[in-house]
């Protein structure tokens, strides 16, 4: 049985914001974007989502949900 001896890639946290950023920004495809900067879709995809949920802005609750909240 052959092993498979492939070192695992890090990368920093600017680097998965820069490639994250050049999908959101730019309105290029997951995919486009993860070919050209060579990483697998689904990785660049986590990053994307990861980057969206970063920069929204926190969800303000009203008053009557949050003494609805206290209720409970």
């Amino acid at each position: 049985m052959e092993t498979m001896n492939r070192k695992r890639r890090s990368f920093t946290p600017e680097f998965k914001k820069e490639a994250a950023r050049l999908v959101i920004d730019t309105g290029r495809t997951i995919k486009a974007v993860a070919d050209e900067i060579g990483v697998k879709p689904q990785t660049l995809g986590r990053w994307v989502e990861a980057e969206r949920q970063a920069t929204q802005p926190a969800k303000r609750r009203t008053v009557e949900e949050l003494e609805a909240e206290n209720a409970r």
